[in-house]
């Protein structure tokens, strides 16, 4: 089987439709269904099967995938291997979530200066169900999940736990709340709060909140940047949930939550069988993770 299609059916499990890999590819979708079709021949057995108007893997399908996911990862290795022969060089393509990025990339970088790996990485703020399949493009996805969250398991992604955060309530400097170091759930069951989107980690910890309350919380702001809502808590606008390493304004007070499990974990998202520089970037993330929770 030609690796070149086996690359194309694994982008097809990953994007969904042969649309979104005729736009990944850079090809045409009439050439995208037929280089999917002479695999099929190749295969002797039906890959792909119509579902209503769309098309989805058969269960041969699926396991040519992993399968696919092994030659693939292994002609990589061997392209590392005589690219380090060449120029000693090997690139790795890194997405992390912004916090995460501010907390673990530099060491990262740091790790990897003149070692012949050079990362490329760019922001990724999605939910957690939504980073896994951001590995169609990236070799390594750096994400974040609510600490009672299972960690996804799919037989084509590898998870690496980096470290747990702990998420702390974030009051104003001057708020009734600012002379405590800790403070009881209770207590917030009649604050205004300023949150994150739904379906991140912080926002499942408000959830929390509210089962032990018993209390919806009157969310008044919803946003992603963790310095953009230290600004409005700052202003005393309401208070707020950010994970300790987050927390940077001089206008605010962290205090320790009582009364619900608040944290959320790092996670290193990778495909099976992954290239050494792919490796190595994961340790550092490691490394870097351990060396921020001595912090």
């Amino acid at each position: 089987m030609d690796v070149k299609r086996l690359r194309l059916l694994r982008e097809f499990a990953d994007r969904g439709s042969i649309g979104a890999v005729a736009d990944a590819m850079h090809m045409t979708p009439s050439a995208v269904s037929q280089q999917l079709k002479v695999l099929t021949r190749e295969a002797g057995v039906d890959l792909l099967a119509q579902d209503g108007r769309r098309i989805r893997l058969t269960d041969a399908g699926r396991a040519l995938v992993l399968r696919a996911d092994e030659v693939i990862a292994a002609v990589e290795r061997a392209q590392e291997e005589m690219e380090g022969y060449r120029s000693g060089a090997a690139t790795v393509r890194l997405a992390m979530f912004p916090s995460g990025a501010a907390l673990l990339l530099p060491g990262v970088l740091d790790r990897v200066a003149g070692s012949g790996v050079e990362v490329i990485a760019a922001e990724l703020d999605v939910g957690y169900p939504d980073a896994a399949p951001a590995l169609a493009d990236f070799d390594i996805v750096v994400t974040h999940r609510d600490e009672r969250t299972a960690p996804v398991r799919a037989p084509r992604v590898e998870v690496t736990e980096l470290m747990r955060e702990p998420v702390d309530v974030v009051v104003a400097a001057g708020s009734e709340f600012a002379d405590r170091d800790d403070i009881e759930v209770d207590d917030l069951a009649d604050c205004d709060w300023i949150s994150v989107e739904g379906g991140f980690p912080v926002d499942d910890v408000l959830l929390s909140i509210s089962a032990v309350t018993g209390v919806a919380p009157r969310v008044t702001q919803r946003m992603l940047d963790f310095g953009t809502i230290q600004s409005i808590v700052a202003a005393d606008h309401g208070i707020a949930l950010i994970p300790r390493f987050a927390v940077r304004h001089p206008g605010v007070k962290r205090l320790t939550l009582k009364g619900v499990r608040a944290a959320r974990v790092y996670e290193a998202l990778t495909r099976p069988g992954m290239r050494r520089a792919v490796t190595d970037v994961v340790d550092h993330l490691v490394a870097s993770a351990e060396a921020a929770g001595q912090r």
